[in-house]
């Protein structure tokens, strides 16, 4: 069940995320799923790196970290589409 709610999570996260950050996601609605689970797992070890807080013990503070960590995965991610674009 772990690993269907990871996935739930880095839809929401993904999907939010592509919601704040201007721009297409890359890769549609697998794209937001693949930036949101990623999203979790940077925004979780940043979180417990950074105030050594353990967020993971809700679904709202897991969506709430998952939904940062993707919001910086896409800023690098359209960072470096635009730097590719400008020397083309």
């Amino acid at each position: 069940m772990g690993i269907i709610l990871w996935l739930i999570v880095g839809l929401i996260a993904g999907g939010i995320a592509s919601l704040i950050v201007p721009g297409r996601t890359p890769g549609g609605t697998i794209g937001a799923l693949v930036i949101g689970v990623l999203g979790g797992i940077l925004g979780g070890f940043l979180m417990d790196a950074l105030f050594d807080a353990n967020t993971g013990t809700s679904l709202i503070g897991s969506i709430v970290v998952a939904v940062i960590g993707a919001v910086i995965i896409l800023y690098v991610i359209r960072a470096a589409d635009n730097r590719n674009t400008s020397r083309a």
